[in-house]
């Protein structure tokens, strides 16, 4: 089984995320790798993920670079490129036809546009991928899981499962509340509640959702 990792919005940790949860199931003896299908700006979170996956080659793991730091859509208009949904999903069945789990991590928020008409929540629809999503755990952080997971749900997809990571070393009032209501409000399962500077989780609630037991 495989899924599509996204965030309530940018920089709020999807790939600190996957690569956690990449190294978890490893580490159990799972044949788990990650797929960046786009990457804007940098390299650098597609070279996370291909370490993470073992060393697989880059290129496999991103096969669209876009140099310019904004959406991919608005990056191929500068750079007179368009992002071919098609190169995307291709990526991904060839990963897929050599492991047992991709871990397949969008571009920002759920709505970003990777090209004209063809946006995230597009890309992980024709994937067909069950979702877990990923949120800074901050003011306003319920708001904008609400508007995801329903968003996710919109799609015909299911979300299975909310990670909420703490971006910042204090906690406020929200951020201590948060991960007590965020699974009565969703109906979602919260797979995890990383605090700030946390290397590692436990992959047990991972090995479910991959490995479902009767």
């Amino acid at each position: 089984m495989s899924f599509f990792i996204t965030g309530t919005d940018t920089g709020v940790g999807k790939t600190y995320v996957t690569r956690l949860i990449l190294e978890a199931l490893r580490g159990e003896g799972l044949d788990a790798v990650g797929y960046k299908p786009v990457a804007c700006g940098d390299r650098e979170d597609a070279v996370t993920l291909a370490e993470a996956s073992g060393g697989l080659d880059l290129d496999v793991v991103n096969p669209v670079y876009l140099n310019t730091a904004v959406a991919p859509y608005v990056a191929g208009m500068l750079e007179n490129r368009t992002v071919d949904p098609a190169e995307l999903l291709a990526g991904f069945s060839h990963l897929a036809a050599q492991h047992a789990h991709v871990l397949v991590e969008g571009a920002g928020g759920w709505e970003v546009p990777l090209a004209p008409n063809y946006r995230v929540s597009d890309l992980a629809s024709d994937l067909g991928l069950p979702v877990i999503l990923v949120a800074g755990n901050r003011l306003g952080a319920l708001n904008h899981i609400l508007l995801t997971v329903n968003a996710i749900r919109a799609k015909g997809l299911t979300c299975a499962g909310i990670v909420m990571n703490q971006l910042e070393d204090e906690m406020d009032m929200a951020m201590i509340t948060n991960k007590g209501v965020v699974e009565d409000l969703t109906g979602v399962v919260l797979l995890d509640h990383l605090i700030y500077g946390q290397d590692f989780l436990d992959a047990e609630a991972y090995l479910n959702l991959l490995l479902p037991r009767d």
